[in-house]
């Protein structure tokens, strides 16, 4: 299965060869309870421990990234992802190498246990599968093992890495 990441996947299309096209969605509930949550977690409360809860900061990463709020996207990634790169350097390789403007949306979502929720996102007409992880009370987006990997090149390295892929949208 693959778990790549929004942000890794438009920004560090690279190293997968991958199209640019991603994201995810929800096969439960209706479109108003993943913005009752998302309101629940702006409310200082921890966020539901469901799938709608998982959906809803799902779409709140990738509404970020496809809005060019790189730090804001970087914010709701895991420990695991944090530690790969610098907040500083993913904007850095975002600015340069994604797409923006492309809107990405849920498409269906499902839990795996009790802390882990895989969601399916479509941008244009590619779909892509992603991890969501609850760490401290909330969802958080965990990159792919192709994204880590890119992202410990830091930021200069893997823009260069993805020019010379071809899968740097800035070129």
């Amino acid at each position: 299965m693959n778990h790549n990441h929004p942000i890794r996947r438009l920004g560090a299309l690279a190293l997968t060869g991958v199209a640019a096209l991603t994201l995810v969605t929800a096969c439960s509930g209706g479109d108003d309870e993943p913005a009752g949550n998302a309101a629940q977690a702006a409310a200082g409360g921890p966020e539901p421990k469901t799938v709608e809860g998982a959906k809803a900061a799902a779409q709140t990463v990738f509404d970020r990234f496809a809005g060019g709020d790189f730090a804001g996207a970087w914010d709701m990634y895991t420990t695991a992802g944090k530690q790969a790169i610098s907040k500083d350097d993913y904007v850095k390789l975002n600015q340069a190498c994604s797409r923006k403007g492309l809107a990405i949306q849920l498409t269906s979502a499902r839990m795996e246990g009790t802390d882990k929720a895989i969601v399916i996102a479509k941008q244009l007409v590619a779909a892509q599968s992603y991890t969501m992880v609850y760490e401290s009370n909330a969802w958080k987006l965990e990159p792919a093992k192709e994204g880590l990997a890119l992202y410990k090149l830091g930021a200069a390295k893997a823009i260069a890495a993805q020019k010379k892929a071809g899968t740097c949208a800035g070129q």
